[in-house]
């Protein structure tokens, strides 16, 4: 076969290959290395290429597992790119310009052979295999005995954070990036997708995807793991003093969405004048072995549709939402998770706190545009929350934004499409509107934003609506479909919460809107009375007679129902539950009636034409108190509209109800503890979150595959 692989089937013949997992030790030193890295190819796009690939060189890589220990030829590989990485900054002077180019096919090399080996072994094995001695020879390290995974780890963020995109002179006032530039500029044509640019972002690509798989570990536990050898590293010793650039970088390039370049581009052409960049080496015999990595675009993405991503900036959120979501040390916080909670805007001057050494500052306006144009994945929602939930700068500045509009609409959507979504991604948005309805200025605010055509909005028309009204019609809908489909209870409480946090601040709301508010209190009336009629047969069944006697079911409780089979106890239990969601409804209802009643002339309207629904739960014990105010209401207005007689026209309902809301006696309705919710994370929510971050790197990273068979963290079916 030789060199020469003509098929992805021929790579583990391929001389080069089994050199490298062979029983002989390779030097750093050894020409080896230049014809091994000396290759040309497109990057793998999606998982599907890194699927073929690995089966392919499964044998390869079983071969270097078993032979490292007495070679140490993994420890070699990784030198090798050290080194080359080490050289990038002396390649201004020396005009060499391999070093970047072998750089990145040795990365690439290194991140497939890593993914392997993560997926086989515990972190202590894999730690051995970093530090075999090298046996062929002297090395330019020296005899000194390097920590190689902390060297590597290092090197990949320096690599992050240090190499600029696409023309790095206008990104960085580094001399010899400049030089570099400039040079590339005047040797090669291609406007921004020279040369230099379209290889920068690759290799900052495989970077920032190696970080990943060093993480990966995650994956192959059941456990959350609390100690963690990557872990130690990434949050001690060297790698500490990167972490507020590393955080701020990988936020600028989800910001900046820089497109991928198409594939192939970032190949070398050689000169017309036969020099050629890469002095003829990607044309010899290396080059037949690495062509194959473009995987005769099998399954891969076309150029189209490449140009429509930004695979750094997808793989650039998912590595920050894994290291944001790291454990804590028992004596020391996760400093990703620190620069996260304490960045501050560009334009704010204030000084940041001492006792904060990861604090940054980034542009918020550039920040907020790229939350609200990319909220359609799940890892920019989550992204939006840490946010808002965890660094107070950010919240204050959503919340004064004068276009709110733009953020609350996608959220909107995620929760209109709530079947078309996993259950984690309709969480946070719901957890989001959660945060923002916090804030009164906001509960305010979203009244006074004007809609016009919502087209996604398919149950009705709606030409013409508040922000705040679409905001409760989407919640209601929400909830409606909860109670027929997935029935979760914590999914309820959200839902309500936010309702019950905006109440008080109603105005305006779109006629639709208020029916859709009695409609659903319509729909748990219903629900209440077939529960109440199962429970009262199973407690009847229970006492052996259809004619015995039956104690008032307001009076019931769960005490009384414990002896019974567990069928009738749930049905008490259910009984219970849908209570407490009424319960709420009505309370919602009376805070708006109570503290904006002249504003929301439609809501009195459909109070009115749905009234009946109303009387049965005069009387509960439950509800009496909430009742009063609403019942109050509901006797004053009918009574001005039967003074005004029959077959009134909505329009002259609608004007007797806003000037009977003038006349209403305030002092005569009873007064209630203002309804405010605040959302608190649960104790130890890294176990919902790091399950959850995983299983979206699992089903969204940029070409990397995992088998399925070998993930322990989540059920397959859960990601």
């Amino acid at each position: 076969m030789g060199a020469n692989s003509s098929s992805i089937s021929e790579l583990p013949e391929n001389e080069y290959l089994q050199k490298l997992s062979g029983s002989e030790p390779i030097s750093e030193n050894d020409p080896f290395w230049n014809q091994l890295l000396s290759f040309s190819f497109t990057t793998p796009t999606n998982s599907a290429d890194l699927k073929l690939l690995e089966e392919a060189t499964i044998s390869v890589c079983k071969s270097l597992v078993e032979k490292n220990p007495r070679t140490g030829n993994l420890g070699s590989l990784i030198k090798v790119f050290l080194s080359r990485t080490k050289e990038l900054k002396i390649s201004a002077e020396c005009q060499n310009h391999l070093f970047i180019w072998q750089a990145h096919n040795a990365l690439f090399i290194i991140c497939c052979l890593l993914k392997v080996f993560i997926s086989r072994m515990s972190e202590e094995e894999l730690q051995l295999h970093f530090t075999y001695e090298e046996k062929a020879g002297p090395s330019s390290y020296g005899t000194e005995c390097e920590d190689l995974i902390e060297e590597l780890l290092c090197c990949l963020i320096q690599l992050i954070v240090e190499i600029p995109l696409l023309y790095p002179c206008q990104h960085t006032d580094s001399n010899w990036w400049k030089w570099l530039c400039s040079w590339y500029r005047g040797r090669y044509s291609g406007g921004v997708t020279s040369a230099l640019g379209d290889i920068t972002y690759s290799i900052s690509l495989e970077a920032v995807t190696t970080l990943i798989v060093f993480l990966s570990c995650q994956l192959f536990h059941k456990e959350i793991l609390r100690e963690s050898i990557i872990h130690r590293y990434l949050m001690h010793g060297r790698c500490l003093p990167y972490t507020s650039r590393l955080v701020k970088t990988l936020l600028y390039n989800f910001i900046r969405q820089e497109r991928s370049p198409p594939p192939g581009t970032h190949v070398f052409q050689q000169q017309t004048d036969g020099g050629g960049l890469l002095y003829g080496i990607a044309s010899g015999v290396a080059t037949g072995l690495w062509t194959v990595f473009t995987l005769g675009g099998v399954g891969s993405k076309t150029s189209a549709q490449l140009e429509q991503c930004s695979p750094l900036a997808s793989q650039s959120l998912l590595l920050l939402l894994v290291l944001a979501n790291l454990t804590d040390t028992p004596d020391t916080p996760n400093p990703y998770r620190q620069a996260i909670m304490s960045f501050k805007n560009t334009q704010d001057n204030t000084a940041f706190s001492s006792s904060n050494p990861h604090a940054f500052q980034i542009n918020f306006n550039s920040l907020y545009t790229a939350l609200c144009e990319q909220q359609k994945s799940d890892q920019a929602t989550l992204l939006l929350y840490m946010l808002l939930h965890q660094n107070s700068n950010v919240r204050t500045y959503v919340l004064a934004r004068t276009d709110i509009e733009n953020l609350v609409l996608p959220i909107l959507e995620i929760l209109y499409h709530v079947e078309e979504r996993n259950s984690h991604h309709v969480y946070m948005a719901l957890i989001i509107l959660l945060i923002l309805t916090e804030d009164d200025g906001f509960n305010r605010s979203i009244h006074e934003v004007i809609l016009k055509n919502i087209t996604w909005y398919a149950e009705r028309v709606l030409t013409e609506i508040s922000l705040g009204s679409l905001l409760i019609l989407v919640v209601i809908r929400t909830i409606q479909y909860n109670m027929t489909r997935t029935r979760d209870k914590y999914l309820h409480t959200n839902c309500l919460a936010a309702l019950a946090n905006m109440s008080a601040q109603f105005r305006s709301l779109h006629q639709y809107a208020a029916q859709r508010i009695i409609s659903l209190f319509s729909l748990l009336s219903k629900k209440h009375n077939k529960v109440l009629e199962q429970a009262t047969q199973s407690l009847r069944g229970s006492l052996g007679s259809n004619d015995s006697p039956l104690p008032d079911y307001h009076f019931w409780e769960m005490s009384d129902c414990l002896h019974f089979p567990e069928t009738k106890l749930k049905h008490a239990q259910d009984l219970n539950v849908i209570e407490e969601v009424i319960r709420m409804m009505l309370e919602i209802i009376n805070s708006c009636l109570t503290n904006s009643l002249h504003h929301n002339p439609n809501l009195v309207y459909a109070l009115l034409y749905k009234r009946d629904l109303f009387e049965q739960f005069r009387t509960h014990p439950s509800f009496q108190d909430i009742m009063q105010n609403i019942d109050l209401v509901i006797s004053f207005f009918s009574s001005r509209l039967e003074q005004a007689g029959a077959e009134l026209s909505v329009e002259r309902v609608l004007e007797i109800i806003k000037q009977g809301a003038v006349a209403l006696p305030k002092d005569r309705l009873r007064k209630f503890p203002e309804l405010k919710f605040k959302y608190v994370e649960e104790e130890q929510p890294e176990e919902f979150f790091i399950p959850y971050v995983w299983s979206l790197v699992y089903n969204s990273a940029v070409a990397l595959y995992w088998n399925p068979r070998d993930i322990q963290l989540f059920t397959m079916d859960s990601g």
